[in-house]
């Protein structure tokens, strides 16, 4: 499994402002919305399909490429924080569709319990799925949902995760389960605390960015 974090600083000063305690529901939204546009540019790289074709340009027929709207991403934030880093996916991902899955962790035992799976009932085996959740901390939640998405067919090798902090526990788990995978991440930190808190990691990011 490869984990990249990016070294771009405009990933480094949202990262700033989404950690900032002081920081406000719109602006830390807005902080969540920037790092998930950076990484979906991140993790396109070399995994978009595109084609070749040509286009009449203003002096002459230009050779291009596009990326293939035949062959949509699909999408699937992990409710509710994930949906923070999707905000301004349109504006990279020319062609994609949502799927949305719910889990709530038990604050005891620190597992995961899905409330809501609108996942496809099968994906294609060359599916291209992006998983969006802004903290792998103990891994419970990540691990269930790419279970989920690779038992309806999903290959491994062909899913995408970006997160804003990941731990090494979360990754450790991945990394044993799924070694084809590729996790996207604005930083790692060394840190679970006893409640499967990543330190110094965003707080609770689904009530920071809901107000809630």
């Amino acid at each position: 499994m490869l984990v990249l974090v990016p070294p771009h600083p405009l990933l480094k000063h949202w990262l700033g402002v989404a950690r900032n305690v002081q920081t406000p529901t719109p602006i830390f939204r807005a902080a969540m919305a920037e790092i998930g546009r950076i990484l979906i540019y991140e993790c396109g790289r070399d995994w978009l399909p595109t084609f070749e074709a040509q286009v009449q340009g203003p002096l002459a027929i230009a050779d291009v490429e596009f990326v293939n709207p035949e062959k949509p991403v699909a999408v699937v934030p992990i409710l509710r924080a994930g949906l923070t880093l999707l905000e301004e996916s349109a504006s990279v991902l020319p062609s994609s569709v949502t799927h949305h899955l719910g889990y709530v962790r038990d604050e005891k035992t620190l597992e995961p319990k899905m409330y809501l799976n609108k996942l496809p009932a099968s994906f294609a085996e060359d599916a291209q799925v992006l998983i969006s959740d802004p903290m792998l901390a103990t891994g419970g939640t990540i691990v269930a949902a790419v279970e989920e998405i690779v038992s309806r067919g999903a290959s491994p090798s062909n899913i995408r995760i970006i997160c804003v902090v990941a731990s090494p526990p979360a990754l450790t788990q991945l990394s044993e389960r799924y070694p084809g995978l590729r996790v996207y991440a604005a930083m790692i930190d060394e840190v679970l605390n006893d409640d499967g808190y990543v330190v110094p990691g965003l707080g609770d990011a689904g009530d920071r960015a809901f107000g809630t």
